[in-house]
């Protein structure tokens, strides 16, 4: 918008998006990568750019760390994976663990994302016989007071009215995740 000279009012305009959306929008409350792909197509129209474009700073899972902007830890545990998927175990490993992002989240007390983090970093070393960080020992202690689960287990156990689905994804849970009160059962696999 500020290269083009556009007010929220002007974009409202031609987007046919609602001022009071643009404006939360804008001003922090809402997030584009939570707006529906609609809204962000009719944006990325006005503004003569790509949707990636718009959503490119969401698509970094590490890019909020310095921006002090936290996305939602299902769009987080989301980007994390797909980064795996794009680099590769080894340059997956050296990434995060050159970038200390461990760290970071953790002094940002973003503890979810943190041992998230921890959590694949030791899962993947395991698979590949890398000897674990010995930086962390001290968060290898640490546990969420609540269960993460992913949306979809949410999802599916709010519709069924039942928690078995949540109780077995729990069970099921990678080891590494477990121990951080953390349900994952797949990292490889990215929609």
């Amino acid at each position: 918008m500020k290269e083009k000279n556009i007010s929220i009012y002007r974009l409202a305009k031609s987007s046919g998006i609602p001022y009071t959306t643009l404006n939360d929008i804008c001003n922090g409350r809402t997030h584009l990568e939570q707006c529906s792909a609609k809204t962000v197509r009719r944006l990325a129209v006005a503004l003569d750019v790509s949707m990636e474009t718009l959503l490119a700073p969401a698509a970094d899972p590490h890019k909020s760390v310095s921006a002090d902007r936290r996305a939602s830890f299902e769009l987080y545990r989301s980007n994390i994976r797909r980064r795996l998927r794009e680099l590769g175990d080894i340059p997956f490993l050296a990434e995060a663990l050159g970038q200390d992002l461990v760290s970071l989240y953790y002094q940002k007390k973003w503890y979810p994302e943190c041992l998230y983090l921890l959590a694949m970093i030791d899962h993947i070393s395991r698979l590949n016989r890398i000897p674990l960080c010995e930086d962390y020992e001290d968060l290898r202690r640490c546990r969420l007071s609540e269960t993460i689960y992913p949306f979809g287990i949410l999802s599916l156990s709010a519709t069924e009215g039942s928690d078995q689905d949540m109780a077995y994804a729990a069970k099921t849970s990678l080891s590494e995740f477990r121990r951080f009160n953390i349900a994952e059962r797949e990292v490889r696999n990215v929609v």
